[in-house]
């Protein structure tokens, strides 16, 4: 397909987050990095609105949202009914009305089709009607250096199936010095020849902030946070009263649980919901404990705040437990298990992971949100000629 010199490359970008905001937070990223080089970009969301995403300059469609619960079971609408296929029909419509009008020169599903197989419902018609289109777009699955390990037989013969009938590349934001996709997917072989590794997705290294904490405990949006943030309450018990922490709960977090954790903390200890200088604390730090989402980890390893990490693991997830292991064996990162969380666990950890190295002397690419424009001009060049 030829792009005319005039305008603006275009490009339909589908994200649905449904637990965390890791996807939604990844995937806004690297749109606002398109949309710094010169791309139009459409970000197409799909699931509860979640304040300052996507950000400015990139054009959002929202879907009527749906979201699921901690063991993905199924989904749901924001009020909490059950979504049934009068509802999957009046989405799929809106998509395919969004993607004829954008009219786009790539389309980029993130996750899909090696995740949210709950959404194949609109996303298989979208392939259908991407297939039926003259020029045809580029087509990339956009997804992040460790997959989920699929646990049904066929899902992942299902993947290549996809990915060699609809897909002409597929995006892993990561550096395969670290990981590799076929250490999380079996079939890596057969869609080796689509694979592009665009680096890790991360902002800038943060400025320290002025406000320093010497503990900063976090569990992403908090929505299955609150047994690490006890535990590491549990455990400041255990160390010096002059350290001071800041434990982030998370926007998410149950009230129940947050009011749990702010009866009788100690005076060393704040206690937020949210912190938009995030970042900054960690680049000011001297120990994290966190869980090992994608964007966290990115965060941290830019900074020289040493490591504790909490994988989320629970309905079988195995994604953080990847990550985790892989910082641990370089020597980068204290782990607990989510199910050997305790006070004592927690303080042995602590300890274990103020004596390791800084984070900051690994070298891991960093700047995939940028990179990914790069090979997106590259391959629309390579149509032209």
């Amino acid at each position: 397909m030829s792009t005319n010199e005039s305008r603006q490359p275009r490009v339909f970008f589908y994200v649905q987050h449904l637990l965390g905001i890791g996807h939604l937070a990844r995937a806004s990223r690297v749109a606002a990095a398109l949309v710094e080089g010169g791309f139009a970009v459409t970000l197409v969301t799909g699931g509860l609105p979640v304040k300052g995403f996507p950000g400015p300059g990139i054009e959002h469609i929202e879907l009527p949202p749906v979201a699921t619960g901690v063991e993905f079971a199924g989904l749901a609408q924001a009020d909490g009914t059950p979504v049934d296929k009068v509802f999957e029909e009046a989405r799929t419509r809106l998509l395919l009305d969004a993607f004829h009008r954008v009219k786009p020169d790539v389309v980029i599903t993130e996750a899909f089709p090696f995740g949210r197989r709950q959404v194949r419902f609109e996303l298989l018609p979208l392939l259908d009607a991407i297939a039926a289109t003259e020029p045809r777009p580029i087509v990339c699955a956009s997804v992040r250096d460790i997959l989920q390990e699929n646990r049904k037989p066929g899902r992942d013969q299902e993947t290549v199936d996809l990915v060699q009938n609809h897909f002409d590349h597929v995006l892993v934001h990561g550096d395969p010095a670290f990981a590799r996709i076929e250490d999380t997917f079996p079939l890596a072989d057969r869609i080796s020849e689509r694979v592009i590794y665009t680096g890790m997705v991360a902002p800038p290294a943060p400025n320290p902030s002025p406000e320093r904490y010497d503990i900063v405990v976090s569990a992403g949006g908090g929505v299955v946070g609150a047994a690490l943030m006890e535990a590491a309450v549990a455990a400041s018990a255990d160390f010096d009263a002059a350290l001071k922490w800041c434990v982030i709960t998370g926007p998410n977090l149950p009230q129940a649980d947050f009011d749990r954790l702010a009866v009788g903390t100690p005076d060393n200890i704040s206690l937020f919901r949210f912190r938009p200088d995030f970042p900054n604390l960690l680049a000011a730090a001297t120990l994290s404990i966190s869980q090992a989402g994608y964007n966290t980890v990115g965060d941290l390893l830019q900074t020289s705040c040493r490591l504790l990490l909490v994988p989320f693991a629970t309905g079988g997830e195995t994604e953080q437990t990847e990550r985790a292991e892989k910082l641990k064996a370089m020597g980068l990162a204290a782990v607990v298990e989510e199910a050997s969380l305790s006070k004592e666990s927690m303080s042995a950890a602590i300890t274990e992971a103020l004596k390791l190295p800084p984070p900051s002397t690994v070298d891991i690419r960093m700047d995939g949100a940028k990179e990914t424009g790069r090979i997106l001009r590259g391959l629309l060049a390579e149509r032209v000629n």
